[in-house]
């Protein structure tokens, strides 16, 4: 382990944690919140600024974690996303001589010999390793003469890759551990066993023969889809350090300007990257889980037409116009791939039967077969909660629902203050990269189409699961018949208790937002009791001590400093 690269990563996040914690926790109880809400943006400014330049200097495992950040358009602010944005182009590349070594290190043989030409500028720098074009000599290029291509991208670890992920794995676990103490992160997920699986997977992400057989499970899944493409393995130039692919490079995903001067709608590529995911996680149970900008491209097939000239937009001229534009999506970079087991696709088929259909009693079914919940869990708290986030935000597009005011989220978070406090989710082992993935892909569709609407696509995917249950047996509908013959039964015995407790004076109607405002009364009157303590002592303390008695003023000034942090963490509990 790298020491002084361990302690600058630990130290970074330690900063980064205790400027949260001053900011976000402290000062808005002392009566400043206004301050720390009017100073947000420049913070978290000065914070993504701050990790993008230690990603950029050290690589590594950092820059994956940017990449992730940067991609969180939907939800991180802009301050964050915009600034890391740079990561996915920025990693610096490796001097060419080093990964001269490492390429003929892993090939056994010089370059020269494997490559009529191998170029010295990288096409890619990645956090792990890089990018070179080549051309294989015809005489030693594997490929069969039908499918013949000599243009390949050559991918190189860099060197002493593996120290620089152990020891960058070794300062999150260190970070991780604090997280693991703080209990509303503790409770919700396994920490430890989350970075045990992320090391894992990050070192199959530097086995590039691995990497190559999970390219062709890929292309196998997609061989009857002509709207995607899978780069083909040499094999004949791969090793576990070294792996030749053949070149595919286009018009990378997040390059919106040349995507639309080809011609192609920026909506449909949106549309097809989100059908293509649903059909790797739904159907196939193994996908592409760094779907991030580097490793996406878009390529026209249909050839362009002869350049237009001047004000051919006035004349509704330009590329595409006339016919149809093929092209097709293609991927690149399957070291890291997740597989999702039989047990958890069902349980996301729910998922995506509830979300689809709006159904909040089968999506709470759904969290209980994806293991999500705590055993703690209200469930008829959370199908309250489901039903009214349906209610209100179904339906909205990615950016109608950044626009979602402060005031209305507060108010949903006020209504379900409970659901809040008890923190029902947990995070499953088995769902982490599902998880970062689903996130990323819902970035970069926001990208590629501001209006994108994750419920409209969803919605005809729903539909054709629902078709599948019902036409796959008879099981399908006798748990429906069943689900309503329960709920048929039991109708009258709970209308009956209802009516029982009201004649007996018990039936009560509880309202969250009255509970709410009395539990804030209070906090206020204890904290404004322990202020007026605090004066008290404070004056007190500062004649004494003005007036020499020195024990009798320090006893009350440390009186002070007491009621002081009294003050400060009243409620901390509730909150």
């Amino acid at each position: 382990m790298i020491s002084s690269r361990y302690r600058r990563i630990v130290f970074f996040f330690a900063r980064v944690v205790a400027s949260l914690i001053f900011w976000e926790v402290i000062l808005p109880r002392v009566g400043v919140r206004g301050w720390a809400r009017r100073t947000r943006s420049a913070r978290l400014r000065r914070i993504a600024v701050r990790f993008r330049a230690l990603a950029i200097a050290m690589g590594g495992v950092l820059i994956k974690v940017g990449q992730f950040l940067s991609s969180r358009l939907d939800v991180l602010p802009e301050e964050i996303t915009a600034e890391l944005a740079g990561l996915q182009d920025e990693v610096p590349p490796e001097k060419f001589a080093g990964i001269r070594r490492a390429a003929e290190a892993g090939l056994g043989a010089p370059l020269v010999e494997k490559f009529a030409m191998f170029e010295e500028t990288p096409l890619a720098a990645a956090s792990l390793g890089q990018a070179h074009r080549a051309r294989l000599r015809p005489e030693k290029s594997g490929v069969s003469e039908d499918t013949r291509f000599l243009d390949v991208v050559v991918k190189v670890q860099r060197p002493n890759i593996e120290m620089l992920i152990a020891t960058d794995l070794a300062a999150l676990r260190t970070v991780g551990d604090w997280l693991r103490r703080y209990p509303p992160i503790g409770r919700r997920a396994d920490v430890p066993a989350l970075l045990a699986e992320f090391t894992r997977t990050l070192y199959e992400e530097i086995d590039y023969l691995a990497e190559g057989r999970n390219a062709e499970t890929f292309a196998a899944n997609f061989k009857d889809d002509s709207g995607v493409r899978v780069p083909r393995v040499v094999w004949t130039h791969t090793t576990k350090r070294v792996l030749t692919l053949e070149d595919v490079y286009a018009i990378k995903i997040s390059d919106y300007a040349a995507i639309t001067a080809a011609g192609i709608d920026r909506a449909k590529v949106a549309k097809r990257l989100f059908e293509v995911y649903l059909r790797q996680i739904f159907e196939d149970g193994f996908f592409h889980a760094d779907p991030h900008p580097g490793n996406l491209f878009v390529v026209r097939l249909t050839p362009l037409p002869p350049s237009p000239g001047p004000n051919a937009q006035e004349r509704g001229e330009g590329p595409g116009v006339g016919g149809e534009v093929v092209w097709q999506l293609t991927f690149v970079d399957f070291g890291m791939v997740g597989r999702v087991p039989p047990n958890l696709r069902a349980g996301l088929r729910e998922l995506a039967i509830a979300v689809g259909t709006r159904d909040s009693a089968r999506m709470v079914k759904a969290y209980q077969m994806l293991g999500v919940l705590l055993p703690h869990a209200d469930l008829a708290l959370l199908e309250r909660a489901e039903a009214k986030v349906f209610e209100r935000f179904w339906g909205k597009s990615m950016a109608e629902l950044r626009q979602i005011s402060y005031e209305e989220m507060r108010e949903f978070a006020k209504e379900f203050r409970g659901l809040m406090y008890s923190a029902p989710f947990q995070v499953p082992e088995d769902m982490i990269f599902l998880g970062r993935t689903i996130a990323i892909l819902s970035g970069m569709c926001t990208g590629l189409h501001p209006q994108f609407n994750v419920w409209e696509g969803l919605a005809p995917y729903a539909q054709k699961l629902i078709a599948e249950e019902a036409t796959s047996g008879w099981e399908f509908w006798l748990d429906e018949i069943g689900r309503w013959f329960r709920a048929l039964l039991s109708t009258p015995v709970r209308l009956e208790a209802t009516l029982s407790k009201m004649e007996r004076g018990e039936l009560e109607v509880v309202v969250p937002q009255i509970a709410e405002q009395v539990s804030r009364l209070e906090l206020a009157v204890r904290r404004m009791v322990g202020g007026v303590i605090f004066a008290a002592l404070l004056i007190g303390g500062v004649q004494l001590y003005l007036a020499e008695q020195m024990l009798f003023g320090g006893a009350l000034l440390a009186g002070a400093g007491l009621a002081l942090v009294w003050v400060m963490t009243a409620g901390w509990q509730k909150s």
